[in-house]
């Protein structure tokens, strides 16, 4: 076991204030870089992950937390169905969802035309939902329920009865009740024709919304035997847990490959498979983390891990910004001259305003702590970070996988 890594430098409470001027190499103390709540959050977030361990115990998972096991995974349900009360803002009369009212009053006894139908009210939508291994008949689950027509919103609707089919084609649940949408959508049809919306008013979702009717069959020990799959495949991270429960059961264990540990059970467990799997989930395991930066362009997001590393590099950025207005002039011809109109007269101002760059070297043993700190220092913006981190990819500076959404 390696000792634990020399703290950071900086504290939780210089971080918002003053570390900017404490970080940069040759920066003086008293010292002070503009820094956006953006910046600062992002690299909180880089401090936290280099921060190291304080006991092997406190980087520790239980197995249960790690794995699933193999014959106990859950399953995908799907099926049509009728969502109504929509207060007009349903479908407008597409002929699937006519034909689908007309089918449903048929069940009721009631013979109607499609052409006497309005479905103002009512909206045609698909159903999603995950059953979980080893749930019996009557158990609940929740339900997502989407809109496939031109539904304004699904807002105070009511899903109509309807059946959840597997991959098989076999119903295994049967899903109802009033949707959630977690939004709204106001205004539609106000003047000029403004409208207010929050999340997507089109997908609600129904807790406990529907009933399983089919228990999935699930078999998890086969010949006194049992085979754990990891949630995030690793070899080290598989052997450190065939380790782990070799050390509670000597000689049962084996890691097969990145992804799958073998197990089998203890003589003082046959016939009690369930007592083995619980004593089972609660072995720790110190899991391998993979050097990585995940980037999220869309909400500007960026996690890295502990373990990413970073050769030594000279850093130097700059921003370009140009901004180019388009305003609109009206020239009036003079009060006695009949032969003038009124004309509008277009003007173009263009400003190009490039910031200085500098170079800040990595000059320390190189980690997350420090290149947080140059970039720190640098003052980049978060959406600056991720081109930084693409250029430090390209030069083969950056020891990490990047993964860019």
């Amino acid at each position: 076991m390696h000792p634990p890594a020399t703290p950071p430098r900086f504290s939780a409470p210089d971080f918002p204030g003053r570390a900017a001027g404490r970080w940069a190499a040759g920066v003086p103390r008293s010292g002070r870089v503009a820094v956006s709540p953006a910046v600062r959050l992002c690299l909180l977030l880089f401090a936290l992950a280099s921060l190291p361990p304080f006991s092997p115990s406190a980087a520790a998972a239980r197995v249960k937390d790690l794995t699933i096991v193999e014959g106990g995974r859950d399953n995908q349900l799907v099926g049509y169905g009728l969502v109504v009360g929509l207060a007009g803002d349903g479908d407008s009369n597409a002929a699937s969802t006519l034909h689908s009212i007309a089918n449903t009053l048929q069940r009721y006894g009631m013979a109607i035309a499609q052409t006497d139908i309005k479905s103002k009210n009512v909206a045609a939508v698909m159903i999603t939902a995950d059953i979980a291994a080893f749930l019996k008949p009557g158990s609940r689950i929740d339900i997502v329920v989407s809109s496939i027509g031109d539904a304004k919103t699904l807002q105070g609707g009511v899903l109509l009865q309807a059946p959840l089919l597997g991959a098989d084609g076999r119903v295994y649940a049967v899903a109802q009740g009033p949707i959630a949408i977690g939004g709204f959508l106001g205004g539609a049809g106000g003047a000029g024709g403004a409208t207010v919306q929050k999340n997507h008013p089109t997908v609600g979702s129904v807790s406990n919304g529907a009933i399983v009717e089919r228990e999935i069959p699930s078999l998890f020990v086969h010949d006194q035997s049992l085979r754990l799959l990891l949630h995030n495949p690793d070899f080290t991270s598989a052997a450190r847990m065939a380790d782990a429960i070799n050390t509670r059961w000597p000689g049962l264990s084996q890691a097969r490959d990145a992804a799958t540990v073998d197990v089998r059970v203890p003589p003082e467990y046959r016939s009690r498979d369930v007592a083995f799997l619980a004593e089972l989930g609660t072995v720790e395991v110190q899991p391998d983390t993979l050097a990585r930066i995940v980037i999220n362009e869309r909400t500007g997001t960026i996690v890295a891990t502990s373990t990413v590393r970073i050769s030594h590099v000279a850093i130097a950025h700059g921003a370009l910004t140009i901004t180019v207005t388009n305003n609109l002039a009206v020239s009036q011809p003079n009060s006695f001259n009949n032969s003038g109109t009124t004309q509008v007269t277009p003007s173009t101002q263009t400003a190009v305003n490039e910031t200085k760059g500098g170079f800040t070297v990595l000059d320390e043993p190189p980690s997350i702590e420090r290149l947080a700190a140059a970039l720190n220092a640098l003052g980049v913006s978060t959406r600056d970070m991720m081109a930084i981190f693409q250029s430090l990819k390209r030069s083969g500076a950056l020891q990490a996988e990047l993964i860019i959404n």
